[in-house]
């Protein structure tokens, strides 16, 4: 991909999304760290069925070790491979009060030596708490990152450094947020809504998706009938009767 059309898709995925972010929900860094390491091979929504539950309870190295693996293994059984997460969950804990004092650490190298932490979610703490401009890669951003040409690669560590190469400075904290979302929501896996997509005369992929099959999209945009409801019910909050004090 040439350098200019590289820069003319990340302006328009800025243009829609000023300021993108992680949707697992977190209120502290080390609530992100176990969000993410219990995201592996699973989805975000199952991963917050779990830490609204866990949070509330233990949200701290300290309480969640306290808890044990017993303790912890209930609330994390809406999250796919629980039962060696849990153990990772615990080990993790019980790594960061002895070595870091409870905290965090803003370091890949302290981050990867934690049990349950790999390369992807380093990067995504470092990234989202640290503001280090890494790009980490999931399934999501290798499709995107191949199916548009923006950095092809057979590996997630291979896109992974094309990203970091290619990327313009000014995009590449952002980055992995956006192609991320693109990768969720359009460029899905089985069917991208390639006609209603903002980089889609950008995109180098060939067998992009014809306008009839649209209808069978997994992508939001895909669907119309979604904002005819949302005006709908904005509509219908106007009409309410307003109630007299």
């Amino acid at each position: 991909m040439h350098p200019a059309t590289r820069k003319a898709l990340y302006r328009r995925l800025q243009a829609a999304n000023p300021e993108p972010t992680t949707e697992l929900l977190y209120e502290t860094p080390f609530e992100l760290l176990v969000a993410v390491m219990l995201s592996a091979h699973t989805t975000d929504k199952a991963v917050n069925v779990a830490t609204r539950k866990l949070f509330p309870v233990a949200n701290t190295p300290e309480a969640i070790f306290k808890l044990g693996e017993e303790g912890v293994k209930p609330y994390l059984k809406t999250v796919g491979l629980y039962n060696a997460k849990t153990k990772n969950l615990i080990g993790l804990c019980k790594q960061l009060l002895e070595l870091h004092g409870g905290q965090v650490p803003a370091d890949r190298e302290a981050l990867e030596a934690l049990p349950g932490v790999g390369r992807k979610t380093a990067s995504v703490v470092l990234n989202t708490v640290f503001g280090h401009t890494e790009i980490a890669v999931d399934t999501h951003i290798f499709r995107v990152a191949n199916r548009t040409g923006l950095a092809p690669g057979k590996t997630p560590l291979a896109v992974e450094e094309a990203l970091v190469r290619n990327t313009p400075d000014e995009f590449k904290l952002n980055a992995h947020h956006w192609l991320l979302l693109h990768g969720r929501y359009v460029c899905t896996a089985r069917l991208p809504a390639c006609p209603k997509c903002i980089i889609k005369d950008l995109c180098e992929y060939p067998d992009k998706t014809p306008a009839p099959k649209l209808k069978k999209s997994d992508a939001p945009v895909a669907h119309p009938r979604s904002s005819a409801v949302r005006q709908k019910r904005r509509v219908a909050a106007r009409l309410m009767p307003v109630r007299l004090k």
